[in-house]
């Protein structure tokens, strides 16, 4: 695998801020918009998965990247939870849903196939 130098260039992390950017857009809509809890709860868990993932890149081995990688993971699960109650209370169509769970799924896939490789990678120093 060659080597990646920047965050930015991490399929996972450019994957899930396309769920941040489709979340916060959801979360203008009228009926989202005014259960603040929600709203705040779903944007935090997303925010929570990306940063994550950009946090891991810094950290001086691949097991403690993997760590943070399974914070995100977390996350991500967090958010499908939260999207299945904005379904379950009128907020969002299933079409939306369907369509917003299967990016988490997709970014979800991504995190956890880089996890599973750094765990099974000999031991580097640095990212």
């Amino acid at each position: 695998m060659a080597t990646i130098r920047r965050f930015e260039n991490l399929q996972a992390w450019q994957k899930a801020r396309e769920l941040v950017r489709d979340v916060y857009k959801i979360c203008t809509t009228e009926r989202l918009n005014k259960d603040y809890g929600l709203k705040d709860q779903l944007r935090r868990a997303a925010v929570s998965s990306m940063s994550n993932i950009a946090e891991g890149f810094a950290r001086s081995s691949d097991k403690d990247y993997a760590h943070f990688l399974d914070m995100a993971k977390g996350s991500l699960l967090e958010v499908q939870s939260l999207f299945y109650v904005s379904l379950d209370v009128g907020y969002i169509e299933r079409d939306e849903f369907e369509k917003l769970f299967k990016l988490a799924d997709e970014t979800i896939s991504l995190v956890s196939g880089f996890a599973s490789y750094l765990c099974k990678s000999p031991q580097t120093s640095g990212s």
